[in-house]
């Protein structure tokens, strides 16, 4: 079972994201920035990182260039996700994709399924309906 981790301060969505996952038949752990995201990943070794951009306490893109600077967590790929079109941010910084909120289920899936099988070199921008 794949291991997906998400790191989202905002309950009802960590709660929404779990259930659709689990009902995908992914493994879903949650990564809270006060419980330290770069520990958490280390711990649980998940095959994908599912990350907001704005949290509480902690800045997404921070989080998400350190994990890159990490030699035992770069190779974990990254999905970012924001109300606000970052993607070119995120993707410079690593990720190796961006779904913009709101996005249905299926993009979620769909960009997650892609991000697992491809390489860093091919990272792209998703845009919710």
């Amino acid at each position: 079972m794949t291991k997906v981790m998400i790191v989202d301060d905002d309950a009802t969505m960590a709660s929404l994201l779990t259930t659709l996952l689990r009902l995908e038949g992914y493994e879903v752990v949650e990564g809270l920035p006060r419980d330290g995201v770069l520990e958490t990943a280390r711990r649980e070794k998940p095959e994908l990182v599912l990350m907001d951009v704005f949290l509480t306490g902690a800045d997404g893109i921070e989080l998400l260039r350190q994990m890159k600077d990490s030699p035992d967590l770069t190779h974990i790929p990254v999905v970012m996700s924001s109300g606000m079109d970052v993607s070119d941010r995120c993707l410079a910084e690593g990720a190796e994709a961006f779904l913009l909120k709101p996005y249905n289920p299926d993009q979620l899936t769909g960009i997650l399924r892609e991000s697992m099988g491809e390489s860093s070199k091919s990272r792209r921008a998703r845009h919710g309906s």
